[in-house]
């Protein structure tokens, strides 16, 4: 009598999957995969960011923080080039294409180069609305960590798409 055998004893062969009712997932990139996710999260920090307080300072007997919709006109851009990103994900999410003359990571460069710009002088210069606040708040830091995030992740698109 023989017993039988419950494993498989050899590999299955290079082509083939491992058994026919599952999928194998995908080998991952590392990190020159993960640019798609880095570039909408730091999309998403960024747009918030703009309704975080970017300024903070304390008048008579009053303490006062002012978001960064608030702040002006470069605010709102900030928030609006979040979105942007990521409609730009969401776009290639379903399987929108942009024409292969405007590189999508380039595109993403751009726009975290602008949102980075526009972060930067509200962190040199604060505008005299909102004064008494004098002293900056996370809420700008992270808006500048975040545009910095979308560049990185369009960095990580353009090495994924060499």
């Amino acid at each position: 009598m023989e017993t039988p055998e419950f494993f498989e004893l050899d590999p299955p062969a290079p082509g083939l999957a491992a058994s026919a009712g599952y999928a194998r997932p995908a080998a991952s990139g590392g990190l020159w995969a993960a640019g798609e996710r880095i570039t909408w999260i730091a999309g998403l920090i960024l747009a918030l960011s703009s309704f975080m307080d970017w300024y903070a300072g304390s008048g008579v007997g009053v303490k006062l923080a002012v978001i960064g919709w608030h702040s002006g006109v470069l605010g709102k851009l900030v928030f609006f080039i979040g979105v942007a990103v990521l409609a730009l994900v969401a776009l290639d999410e379903l399987g929108f294409e942009l024409p292969p003359s405007v590189p999508e990571s380039l595109l993403v460069l751009g726009l975290g180069a602008l949102a980075a710009i526009f972060v930067l002088i509200r962190v040199i210069s604060i505008p005299d609305a909102v004064l008494p606040a004098d002293g900056r708040g996370i809420g700008i830091w992270i808006a500048l960590i975040a545009s910095l995030g979308v560049i990185a992740g369009g960095l990580l698109r353009a090495a994924e798409e060499l």
